[in-house]
Formats: structure tokens, sequence, C-alpha cells
């Protein structure tokens, strides 16, 4: 296995402030600082409290079936969480970089092909350094960034970007105002085509509030984080753009407080809360982009458990809508990823990590609406 780095147990849990807690339900690092636990007292109230509604969307389920979850025999990647995983343009291919596995850092590239449900191991140049918490997103005309994230005491603020086609990487141009290294962060595409970063962690114990745009043309960075009423800095969330152009947020952790249950949008300048019932409180889910909607599954619970449930968070409603799912379902786990196979009609989980430990299995989950063209 290339690109691996391996750290002591011990040390990661020192340094990781803001990593989920392991098996035994601890809070943040006391390293972070306390303006921000007191500043997330309003974002987790009543944290334990779900909401009410049953009913699902018919536009995002499939007619013949509910949606159902299948175990795929598709030997591939060790066990690990906190890894990225992303679709090409052309949604053949899922990019899968990182992650690890206790006191282990990956630093392995895989593609894994939708057509036929196979696993391949890459072995580009020289790249990015083993990490995990980092962040993935598909750049058409550029491929696969990465951005940040952690390997022991080192934490990064660089970007990197793999050509597919001869599977090399190349370190981008940062200029501007860069972000401080994090771990921890969301990442997105813009509808002005550029690499949208909220929030994140970094080594001194600090959580961020700040929102940061990055340019590929102009190889530059931008601060983007409104003057006032932003949501209470975190890390293990997740982002993404809905379709009615609007940078949303949602979850996490903070300073003193395991898990989130709080949703955001930024747009016009500003963030708004969505105030509406939301999905339990949970950190380091897997989420995937639908049509209209961001599907989200699983996550560490308040408690320091993990979630195995489903939700639909569709743009422009308030109310996240929990989602029934057939048959079994993946067992509960944090740091999972998801990807979509919209030519296909479904989606793929991979990895996470549950009370014994890292996973590395992977499932499928058909019977919704992907918006596929």
């Amino acid at each position: 296995m290339i690109g691996r780095m391996v750290t002591t147990l011990a040390l990661a849990v020192a340094l990781l402030g803001c990593a989920a807690a392991p098996e035994s339900a601890t809070s943040a690092s006391p390293m972070a600082s306390a303006s921000a636990s007191a500043s997330a007292s309003a974002a987790v109230a009543d944290q334990s409290a779900g909401p009410s509604r049953t009913a699902i969307p018919s536009a995002s389920v499939g007619a013949e079936a509910p949606p159902a979850w299948q175990a795929l025999d598709a030997a591939g990647p060790a066990a690990r969480e906190d890894h990225t995983w992303t679709a090409d343009r052309s949604g053949s291919i899922a990019y899968l970089f990182g992650g690890r596995d206790g006191g282990t850092v990956y630093g392995d590239l895989w593609a894994y092909h939708l057509d036929d449900d196979r696993w391949e191991e890459l072995t580009p140049s020289a790249g990015p350094a083993a990490r995990f918490g980092h962040e993935a997103v598909w750049v058409d005309g550029i491929g696969l960034v990465v951005f940040a994230g952690q390997a022991g005491p080192t934490f990064f603020n660089d970007l990197w970007a793999l050509d597919a086609e001869s599977t090399t990487w190349r370190s981008l141009p940062s200029s501007g105002a860069v972000p401080v290294s994090r771990y921890g962060s969301c990442a997105a595409i813009g509808p002005d085509g550029r690499l949208w970063i909220s929030h994140g962690f970094t080594s001194d114990g600090t959580r961020f509030a700040d929102t940061r745009a990055y340019d590929f043309e102009a190889g530059a960075w931008a601060d983007a984080t409104p003057a006032g009423g932003l949501p209470v800095s975190r890390c293990l969330h997740g982002c993404w753009w809905t379709d009615d152009g609007a940078l949303t947020l949602f979850g996490g952790q903070t300073t003193g407080v395991t898990a989130l249950m709080d949703r955001w949008r930024l747009e016009d300048g500003a963030w708004t809360e969505v105030e509406g019932d939301q999905p339990t409180a949970r950190n380091l889910y897997a989420r995937v982009r639908l049509d209209g909607a961001t599907l989200v599954v699983g996550g560490q619970a308040i408690d320091g458990g993990f979630h195995a449930d489903a939700w639909l968070l569709r743009d422009g409603d308030p109310d996240a809508v929990p989602l029934p799912i057939a048959g079994d379902a993946p067992p509960a786990r944090a740091g999972a990823e998801m990807v979509l196979d919209a030519r296909d009609g479904r989606i793929l989980l991979f990895g996470g990590r549950d009370g014994e430990g890292a996973l590395a299995d992977t499932w499928e989950l058909s019977g919704i609406a992907t918006g596929a063209p």
C-alpha cells in the first residue's frame, strides 16, 4: 500500500481535538477555546429532540419500491474513516483518497469503476502527503482537487489536483487570503466555479467560523466571511450548494458539544439559520447531492454512539424528512463516504467507523430518484 504513514494512536488522540470520540463518547478537546462553547448554547438547544414528520417526497423516491440497501462484494481499500470519495464528471469512476484507521494514516489512491463495481489501486506521481479529514471535489477541466486535512501533529492547507488521464498530481498555486491549515472543514464548488470552504479545526485547538473561496484561474483565495451572524465555530460538518444558489451547512461538532443539528444558508452575503425540523444531532455523517436535495446518512450522535438512519434535506424546505429504508441497512457508523451513480440510479457508501473500529464494506442504495439525465 503506497503513501501510508503510521503514527501512534496515543499521539493522534492527543492532537485530534475535533475528532469524533472513538468508542468512549468523549466530547471535544479541552484545548479549544471556551468562547466557542458559550457561543454554541443556542445552536445545540434540545439536541435530542427529533422531528415528527414521516412523509416522504414522492419526487425523490422510486415509485415501484421503497429505497433499499444491499451489501456489495467489492474488495478494495483497507478499512478506514475520514477519507474522501469523489465521482468524476463522466460518472463512471469515483476516486477514493486518504483516510485513517486509528493511528494509521493513508495516502493511497483508488478508483472505483461504477460500471462493474470494481476497485483498482492507482499509483500516481508524487502528490499530497497522507492525510485524513481533508476535502475533495471534482472540477471540470482540472480533475480531482484535494484540500487541507491532518496527519498526526501536522495540519494542511495545500491544494492538489489529480489529472485522471495521466494519473499525475500537481500542486495548485495558493495566494491571497489563504485559509489557516485545518482539518474537518467542508468544501463545495459554487455556481461561480470557485471552491468554497467553511469552518474547521486546527492544531492549537482553534475552531473556525470563516468562509473562503478559491479562484482556480487566479490561483488565489478570497475571504468570503460575512460581517456577523455566523454559525458557531465547528468541524466535522458538511456543506453543499443548493440548486437556488445558497451554500448550505449542517451539523458537526463544537467545543464541549459532540454533535450539532443546526442548518444554515449563506446567500446574498449573509448566513441565515434554517428554522425547521432537522435530523437529530450528528457529526461526520455521509452525504451525497441529489436532484434538488441532499441525502444524509449516519454519523456520530451527541452521546458518542452512532446513527444508521437516512434523511433528505430538500432545497427550499426547512424540514428534513426521515427516509424509511427497506431491508437491512449498513451498520451504524461515522466517517463513511457516499457517491452518486446517476446513470444506474443508485448511491454507494464505503467505510467509516463504528464502536469496534474502522470498516471496509461497500453498500448500494437503490430506489431513490437521483436526478440522472
